[in-house]
């Protein structure tokens, strides 16, 4: 009988402290903005290398949450930067090639969609095209990445981004159609463009700094362009009392990969890490700011060895010139974080996100209901990219 009692009060103590914890949930904090910021090409081994080469910390060893991404897409093992940005931004994965859109070719709501309907303003940081694959799978629905100008126009005509900072300008003005995008943008569609950060009015609601014709110069000679431009971003964004999503990327993190070129790669993942910083700085003051860091895919193959075998010497060795299927770390801070532990695939990020800032999320497909072995004949895929 006293076994019984013992039995019975155990059961009744797991089910306070289960109450408990529910109650606890029922309380934390929502994140109120969102910056969330993909390093494209980077994992594990670009962050680790970058600090094996620089002698110093970087920002992500801030984090207190971290979890590991399987970047997988629906059509290959090994996926391309619009698949993988289209994953994290919504919550399906999709074939190679495609731009917010799934394996059947329908526009799917991204994170930007959702959090602009809620009534927070939005943002894109990043340092290539302004419509390139990672940038434009935040707010572009089309099957095929390279359809640029296309990208463009949906960028001018959206209603639910009002900052866009990077290149790309000649998408804009350089058209085949012969349209001055940007006089429209300026005349019809109430943007303010400018050329440079500076001088930039921060209190307008919706504005473009399109600073290159093409991709931004390599992180050695554009000096501070992204930490600088994450700063205006949120000078602009924080204004709003409803709060703000904003999306920054270091982008040519991937480029220096493509090319093995070490100096060039160290240089903008240190620049990527600054950026970071910036937005650790905001939401640690702020209190209320949910900070996401991941990446689309790996590039490079990076490994660290001893050319020789030994244990003495550290190389950067590359094992191939395109993507591979290692997964990625994501790093998470503020309200919310303790979501982004354990592995996860790419498009649970999203979901995770909402979740964090209160909203309940759609239903995301499990691994059964999607194909995420790879198949002959992908539909646009670019292994360059």
């Amino acid at each position: 009988m006293k076994k019984n009692y013992l039995f019975l009060f155990i059961i009744f103590g797991l089910l306070l402290s289960s109450c408990g914890t529910k109650e606890k949930v029922a309380e934390r904090p929502k994140a109120v903005n969102v910056i969330y910021m993909i390093g494209d090409g980077m994992a594990l081994p670009q962050v680790f290398g970058t600090m094996l080469a620089t002698g110093e910390e970087l920002a992500f060893s801030q984090f207190p949450y971290i979890g590991v991404v399987d970047t997988r897409s629906a059509s290959n093992d090994i996926t391309d930067s619009a698949a993988g940005g289209t994953a994290l931004a919504c919550d399906k994965k999709t074939k190679n090639g495609m731009v917010g859109m799934d394996v059947d070719t329908l526009p799917m709501p991204t994170i930007l969609d959702v959090l602009a309907d809620e009534g927070k303003a939005t943002g894109i940081v990043v340092t290539c095209y302004a419509g390139h694959a990672t940038p434009a799978d935040f707010f572009a629905k089309v099957p095929k990445r390279s359809m640029y100008e296309d990208i463009a126009m949906q960028m001018a005509e959206s209603d639910k981004l009002n900052v866009m900072i990077g290149g790309g300008r000649k998408h804009f003005n350089q058209r085949k159609d012969s349209l001055d995008l940007i006089q429209r943008m300026e005349n019809e569609l109430g943007w303010k463009v400018y050329d440079t950060l500076a001088d930039i009015d921060t209190a307008c609601t919706k504005y473009a700094v399109l600073a290159a014709d093409g991709h931004m110069p390599i992180a050695s000679e554009r000096g501070n362009f992204l930490p600088e431009g994450v700063k205006t971003a949120l000078k602009t964004l924080s204004q709003d009392k409803d709060g703000f999503f904003l999306m920054v990327e270091g982008s040519q993190i991937d480029f220096a990969c493509h090319a093995h070129d070490s100096v060039y790669m160290v240089d903008e993942t240190v620049d990527f890490s600054n950026a970071v910083q910036v937005a650790l700085d905001f939401a640690k003051a702020d209190g209320n700011t949910l900070v996401v860091v991941t990446a689309d895919h790996e590039t490079g193959g990076l490994t660290m060895i001893d050319p020789k075998g030994h244990y003495s010497n550290v190389s950067f060795n590359y094992s191939t010139g395109s993507h591979t299927c290692l997964p990625v770390m994501i790093y998470a801070y503020g309200p919310g974080a303790e979501l982004f532990t354990g592995w996860m695939q790419n498009n649970e990020v999203k979901g995770k996100i909402l979740k964090a800032c209160g909203i309940e999320p759609q239903t995301v497909a499990n691994d059964s209901e999607q194909t995420i072995a790879p198949v002959v004949g992908n539909f646009d895929s670019n292994p360059s990219n």
